[in-house]
């Protein structure tokens, strides 16, 4: 059996550092366009994990369809998509693979009032639209609307779905489980027993799962009496003034604070400052995302990194797919994600 493939195996090839080819793999941290195709190319050529079934630089032999009926793929979203977003690599990538296929994809904001009365928005040409891909769409009865279209459908995320019946649609997620539960474990291993979740819940599966991952690690660790003290409310106002009011009512402050997404991570720092702690001295923070901001902020943030070119291709297989057999049973996929330790865990830059 062949030996698998490492980084450090690429940066050696490359004759470049180990920092540099992690940084153009994980999508962090700041390189040069032509840097990061090259290790990008030579990572695909030498099999990485990462790139190994994906035809990411190699010339493109699938056979184009046929330009004729619906070519539009319609994104619909909730909120503008920033390059902070873990969206931003993965739409790129989607729109390379659906390019390829003669598709072409058109962006339209669900407005509130859209939302509230559960219609479409306004720019969709259903006469022209051969399949939709929804980002932040997280209110459960407009998704069922969009189910009930009859045209090819991926969520990427979802409402929370416990306790209700499943949407009529393929699903598309990151792993929210596995390195939660690492990075709990990780914190437990180096003596922090206080270990407290930030983040509203009840705001999208995700957020969902990721502190369910937490709670389910922090029991097996004996460790489930910190859980009453989460801060897992849909908070109205600002977050960090909702953080600093929880963490004001602490009879101790908490050792670590696993957060939802590298935003709320943001709050919490925002609060900390607020009262007089920073991270890593008092409190060591974990965010989820690995967005751009992660690695230049002050303290640098572990986070854990989302794929978004593994996301983008498997959105693009996922639609593409439902669209040439509507008939397909509906899918739900998870991909990889990876835990990256940085400063305010009292780490350097590190994946695990």
């Amino acid at each position: 059996m062949a030996n698998k493939v490492t980084i450090q195996d690429i940066a050696n090839e490359l004759q470049l550092s180990r920092n540099t080819v992690s940084k153009a793999i994980n999508n962090t941290g700041a390189l040069a366009d032509a840097t990061r195709e090259k290790i990008l190319r030579k990572a695909a050529e030498m099999g990485y994990k990462q790139f190994a079934y994906l035809p990411l630089f190699q010339e493109d032999n699938r056979e184009p369809a046929k330009p004729d009926g619906k070519r539009e793929i319609a994104m619909l979203t909730t909120c503008f998509l920033s390059n902070s977003h873990f969206s931003s690599m993965m739409l790129d990538r989607f729109q390379s693979e659906i390019q390829h296929l003669h598709y072409c994809m058109t962006i339209h904001r669900i407005s509130p009032a859209e939302l509230k009365a559960c219609s479409l928005p306004a720019s969709v040409d259903l006469e022209r639209t051969a399949g939709i891909i929804c980002f932040e769409v997280f209110d459960y009865d407009y998704a069922q609307m969009l189910c009930g279209q009859g045209i090819p459908l991926l969520f990427v995320d979802t409402p929370v779905m416990d306790l209700h019946p499943p949407l009529k649609a393929d699903r598309l997620y990151m792993d929210n489980r596995v390195e939660v539960q690492n990075v709990v474990r990780l914190m437990a291993q180096r003596g922090k027993k206080r270990i407290v979740y930030a983040g509203p819940i009840w705001h999208c599966q995700s957020f969902y799962e990721r502190y369910m991952a937490y709670k389910s690690a922090m029991e097996w660790l004996g460790l489930a009496d910190s859980l009453r003290w989460c801060m897992v409310d849909n908070a109205e106002g600002e977050y960090a003034e909702y953080i600093r009011a929880r963490l004001e009512a602490f009879d101790q402050l908490p050792e670590a604070i696993v957060c939802a997404n590298d935003f709320v991570a943001m709050d919490v720092l925002r609060a900390l400052k607020t009262l007089g702690y920073s991270a890593p001295e008092n409190v060591w923070i974990c965010g989820f995302d690995d967005s751009q901001e992660a690695s230049f902020m002050t303290p640098k943030l572990t986070s854990i990194h989302i794929h978004g070119q593994i996301m983008g291709f498997t959105a693009a297989d996922l639609l593409m797919t439902r669209i040439k057999e509507p008939s397909l049973n509906y899918r739900t996929v998870y991909t990889e994600t990876d835990l990256v330790l940085r400063e305010s865990t009292g780490d350097c830059e590190a994946s695990v």
